[in-house]
C-alpha cells in the first residue's frame, strides 16, 4: 500500500477502507440500488475518512439539483437550504464543474448569506464540495462538512474523490446511457426513490416515536436483512403493505 493511501487512514481501518472500495465497485454490475449506494458513500466519508458530515446532490431531468443522500438529518436540511436559497458551495461546484473549498464559512457571509449563517450555527466551520463528474458531464456533487478548518485530513480527500468517481461511473454505465440516452431516467428514478424513502422515514418516526435518523437506520437494516431494495421496502411502508412495527423491530 502506498504511503499516500496509508496516510489517509489509520492502520486499523485500512481493511475497512478496502472493503468500502469493493462495496462501491459493486455498482458496476447490471443492477444495484442507487439510493442505498449514495447513502453508503456519505456514511463512508464520515465513518472512515473523518468528515464531520456528508451529503450528495443529484441533477434531475430538468438539470436542477435535489438531495439524494446525507449522513444525517441535519446535513440533509443544510443541503435543502442551499437548494431553496440557490446559494452555497455545493451549487457553485455543480455549476462550475470544479471543486469548491471553504476553510472558514463565517468569512463567506457576503457570498452565501443564509447558508453560511445556518452552517455556522450548526457547528460547521468548513466545507468541500466535489463535483460528481466524468469528463465534461457533471451529474451532481459530493459535499463534505467539517467542524474544523478542513473537512478531511491529509490524503483522505483524495480517497473521497476516488469513492465519488466510482459512484459516478456506476450511475453512468447504465445500458440506457451506452445507447446514447442521457442519464435522466436513471437519475430521476433515484430521486423519486428518495422521496418515497423520506416518506417512509416519517411514517416510522411517527409510529415508533424515534428520530428521523434512527428511523432511516431501521429501514435500511430491514432492507439488508431481507435482501430487498431500500426503495422497495420504503414503498411498502408508505403503502401500508409493511407494518411499521415490523421494520422497527429489526436489529
Amino acid at each position: 500500500m502506498s504511503d499516500g493511501f496509508a496516510g489517509a487512514v489509520t492502520s486499523s481501518s485500512e481493511n475497512e477502507l478496502l472493503r468500502a472500495f469493493v462495496d462501491m465497485a459493486d455498482t458496476l454490475v447490471d443492477e444495484y440500488d442507487v439510493a442505498d449506494m449514495l447513502h453508503r458513500l456519505a456514511k463512508y466519508c464520515v465513518s472512515l475518512l473523518g468528515a464531520s458530515a456528508a451529503g450528495l446532490l443529484l441533477a434531475d431531468q430538468r438539470g436542477g439539483l435535489e438531495v439524494a443522500a446525507s449522513s444525517d438529518e441535519g446535513t440533509r436540511m443544510l443541503e435543502l437550504l442551499q437548494l431553496q436559497t440557490e446559494q452555497g458551495p455545493c451549487l457553485d461546484a455543480y455549476r462550475g464543474g470544479e471543486s469548491v473549498r471553504v476553510e472558514d464559512l463565517s468569512a463567506e457571509a457576503a457570498r452565501w448569506p443564509r447558508f453560511a449563517r445556518q452552517a455556522s450555527a450548526a457547528g460547521f466551520q468548513s466545507v468541500q464540495a466535489l463535483p460528481l463528474r466524468l469528463r465534461r458531464q457533471v451529474i451532481g456533487t459530493l459535499n463534505l462538512f467539517g467542524r474544523g478548518p478542513s473537512p478531511l485530513a491529509g490524503s483522505s480527500l483524495g480517497v473521497a474523490r476516488a469513492l465519488a468517481d466510482i459512484a459516478t461511473i456506476g450511475i453512468l454505465q447504465e445500458r440506457a446511457i451506452r445507447r446514447g440516452e442521457l442519464l435522466t431516467e436513471q437519475l430521476q428514478h433515484a430521486l423519486n426513490s428518495r422521496v418515497v424513502i423520506e416518506q417512509a422515514k416519517g411514517v416510522l418516526a411517527h409510529a415508533g416515536g424515534v428520530e428521523m435518523d434512527a428511523a432511516f437506520d431501521r429501514l435500511r437494516a430491514y432492507s439488508r436483512a431481507h435482501n430487498e431494495r431500500l426503495s422497495e421496502v420504503a414503498e411498502a411502508v408508505v403503502r401500508g403493505e409493511l407494518p411499521p412495527e415490523q421494520v422497527l423491530g429489526e436489529d
